[in-house]
């Protein structure tokens, strides 16, 4: 077995005395965790995925029947917190909708949240989406007791980086996750 290894950062935020609002941009809208909407979570994280580093890293991501299988599993982990898990919708003008982003939220096995995936389909990016979700979340742990949130990134997802330090997470530690390599 060949395998390669993903430089990941785990990162940490405290939530204690954050100011956790952000404007959504016109146009857009959250709609919260409902099992009914469990495909329309999966469509949005493998449209975000699917064609990004991390879909290499978790293949799960590039498949939409591994979307799926994965929002079943999160929403079934004994520490789901819905509160902390959105999916995020575009609506332009006289225009059907479009599921555009997701997050989901659990509370690990320390009593910390644990952000699963934030996910913004790449027509949406660099509209301020990701720190409109990533707020939602950290609002969602907060009101779950939550005082520390931790996610993972892979190193080369530097887009994500900055996101996440600008909103004040910091690296706590690098971790290196194996992966089988593909063979043409």
């Amino acid at each position: 077995m060949n395998l390669t290894y993903f430089k990941r950062y785990r990162m940490e935020i405290n939530l204690a005395g954050r100011d956790l609002f952000v404007e959504m941009p016109p146009g857009y809208w959250f709609r919260p965790w409902n099992p009914a909407l469990l495909e329309a979570f999966a469509e949005a994280k493998y449209h975000s995925f699917r064609n990004e580093i991390d879909a290499n890293v978790f293949p799960c991501l590039g498949e939409l029947a591994g979307c799926r299988r994965l929002m079943d599993e999160i929403s079934q982990k004994p520490g789901f917190l819905p509160q902390a898990t959105w999916l995020a919708t575009y609506t332009p003008a006289g225009r059907r909708h479009e599921h555009c982003g997701t997050i989901q939220g659990v509370r690990n096995r320390w009593g910390k949240g644990s952000i699963q995936n934030v996910a913004v389909t790449p027509r949406h990016r660099d509209a301020g989406l990701g720190t409109c979700l990533l707020f939602r979340a950290l609002q969602g742990f907060r009101t779950a007791g939550v005082a520390r949130v931790v996610l993972e990134v892979t190193s080369q997802n530097e887009g994500a980086i900055r996101l996440y330090r600008r909103l004040g997470f910091t690296t706590v530690k690098s971790v290196f996750k194996p992966v089988e390599a593909v063979h043409a």
